[in-house]
């Protein structure tokens, strides 16, 4: 009797160290004490997904879907997706070309109303991978004023459809929102009816993606996120953007749980043909295909996207040898680490693979300088041939927009330093021996430096 009960002992004792084991290589619970260290510290609000395999292995919300009401947000709660819609819009393309509706190498203006002389080469495949040449509507310096207004597909093209192209389609690669309108207008034309209507009865009604939709004001919509922005040294309600002007660029919702019915349904081959799904992620220029980023993370393949709009930051990633889907939809368009950044450290303690999984320090104290030394650091800095950063000044603020990005705040560390909210980055201006600004310094992964051109 006594040697049985020390086997059971024994063998209670052996289970329990296992299962201690398996606690402490069980990666969810560093995920969780990673999302939550951030959550704590104001850094993150918003909804997880991991799967592997096509098993969700951990999702959960964290901080506040609507502050004033005190709602929680959920992986249910629906988020603005921002720029992960062009993926959707991508594939919806794709289902009209296998539909003989139109090809990818048709001319744009085959599908648009007075179409502009320069436009003429320009074609459907163009668009999809940002290498028309179309200039980016939301780089306009009258954007922000105009965001509130409803547009129409007409308004909102003539916009930009007689500004000269940033260069002939296929030289250079500029990241167009512009571009992604006009797919949008295109699946209008090809489909014959709305391009909410097309997503509905071809993706979201298919893959039962019931949280998913075109984001409208005016729609009672349950488990809406609120958007939160970040001004003046506190948290506020974003500014309005009327939705019909992102539109197939960036305005639909959905929730984590449907971003991994659709990357599973689009990976396995029940959404496009094999044929489609690698023109969709064979990359053009820039690492870029049709709606996603093509690139290694982590030294292992990608297929990816990230969105930004008013009050929302988003992110969506495919590893694809590793069969993981990470989405991270965050409703605050402010804060360090970026939902990619999130991603990657996620797939890092999947992985097993050494990370900094930290929060990041707060940032350092606004210093009080003379708003007049603004004007000396307004302009156009080149970081790249298709990537530019235009510096400009509103009131007493220092304000910089890169390409395709928003319009966010420089705060100062002092005359020449500034650093940013909303990432974990920091900018010098640097200038020559007669006070004039010749560069500034990007500090954020390394340093960058880019030339003032204009």
């Amino acid at each position: 009797m006594k040697r049985t009960l020390s086997r059971i002992v024994a063998g209670v004792a052996l289970l329990a160290l296992f299962s201690l084991c398996a606690v402490a290589q069980d990666p969810t619970a560093k995920f969780d004490e990673y999302l939550s260290g951030l959550a704590n510290k104001n850094l993150f609000s918003g909804a997880v997904l991991v799967s592997k395999d096509g098993k969700v292995i951990f999702q959960k919300g964290y901080g506040k879907a609507n502050e004033e009401l005190d709602v929680a947000n959920t992986p249910q709660t629906r988020f603005r997706l921002g720029s992960i819609t062009k993926q959707f819009t991508a594939a919806a393309i794709l289902q009209l070309e296998e539909r003989g509706k139109l090809r990818v190498s048709d001319p744009v203006c085959n599908f648009v109303t007075n179409c502009p002389d320069a436009w003429k080469e320009i074609t459907i495949h163009h668009l999809l991978t940002h290498t028309s040449g179309i200039p980016n509507f939301t780089n306009f310096p009258d954007y922000a004023p105009k965001m509130h207004a409803p547009e129409t597909n007409d308004t909102m093209v003539a916009r930009f459809r007689d500004k000269p192209l940033d260069f002939k389609p296929l030289e250079k690669w500029n990241y167009s929102n512009s571009g992604y309108f006009l797919l949008g207008v295109i699946i209008e034309k090809a489909a014959g009816e709305p391009y909410d209507s097309f997503l509905q009865k071809n993706i979201f009604d298919p893959l039962k993606m019931t949280g998913s939709g075109y984001d409208r004001f005016a729609t009672i919509l349950r488990n809406r996120a609120t958007g939160y922005s970040f001004q003046k040294g506190g948290r506020v309600n974003s500014t309005y953007l009327d939705m019909s002007q992102p539109a197939a660029a960036g305005s639909l919702y959905s929730t984590v749980e449907d971003l991994f019915a659709w990357n599973e349904a689009l990976f396995n081959g029940k959404l496009l043909s094999p044929k489609s799904l690698a023109a969709m992620t064979t990359p053009s220029l820039n690492n870029y295909g049709y709606g996603v980023g093509i690139a290694p993370v982590l030294k292992r393949k990608t297929v990816s996207h990230g969105g930004g709009i008013n009050g929302f930051n988003t992110y969506l990633i495919r590893y694809l040898d590793d069969k993981v889907t990470i989405a991270v939809l965050r409703n605050q368009d402010y804060g360090a680490p970026s939902p990619a950044k999130i991603t990657e450290t996620l797939a890092a303690l999947l992985f097993g693979e050494k990370i900094d999984a930290a929060a990041p320090a707060a940032p350092p104290a606004v210093a009080k300088v003379d708003p007049k030394i603004y004007d000396a650091y307004v302009g156009e800095y080149e970081l790249a041939p298709t990537f530019i950063i235009a510096i400009s000044r509103e009131g007493d603020r220092l304000m910089a927009q890169a390409t395709g990005q928003p319009l966010i705040e420089l705060f100062p560390e002092s005359e020449t330093k500034f650093f940013l909210k909303v990432v974990d980055a920091k900018v010098t201006f640097v200038r020559d021996a007669g006070g004039k600004t010749t560069h500034l310094i990007l500090h954020q992964g390394g340093d960058q430096q880019a030339k003032k051109i204009k």
